[in-house]
């Protein structure tokens, strides 16, 4: 499996900022409220965050050769597919949170108690940037490094 490369993650926060931008301008367009996350919504990502780097940290022993350590091929495939959902889920999110908080922070007119929504935004945004961070740690901490006794029979040709 290949690394989660930076620029779909920088193209998926653009285009679900975007995303999120254009659906807040038509609820207010169509006189709907705009939508605005809970706070329930930041806490439950902040516990994703931490549990996928949890979650890795057996992985990242047996990475390391330490002794002792063990897991199971399967669990420790789940637990890297884990962390590259989370990478992309993360992306997809924070993109969505900025693109709702540029919305809010650029209306000409902030209407009575606008700041109280856009605080809620920020900090699922910051939330959200936490599991894109938590994914990407934890796809590094998956990663085995390479055996120096395979890398010089590599290098080596046949003769």
């Amino acid at each position: 499996m290949k690394r989660t490369n930076p620029i779909h993650i920088v193209l998926l926060l653009i285009v679900s900022a975007a995303a999120a931008w254009l659906i807040e301008m038509a609820l207010v367009s169509s006189g709907r409220p705009v939508a605005v996350p809970p706070v329930t919504l930041a806490i439950a990502l902040a516990v994703i965050a931490v549990a996928v780097v949890l979650a890795a940290l057996p992985v990242r022993r047996v990475a390391q050769r330490k002794p002792g350590a063990r897991v199971d091929p399967i669990t420790a495939t789940r637990v890297v597919l884990l962390a590259k959902a989370a990478s992309i889920t993360g992306a997809i999110l924070a993109g969505g949170a900025l693109g709702i908080l540029a919305f809010l922070l650029t209306r000409p007119v902030l209407g009575v108690g606008s700041i109280g929504p856009a605080v809620l935004v920020a900090v699922a945004a910051v939330a959200a940037v936490a599991v894109l961070v938590g994914g990407l740690v934890a796809e590094n901490m998956c990663r085995i490094p390479p055996d120096d006794d395979d890398g010089a029979e590599r290098t080596r040709r046949p003769d």
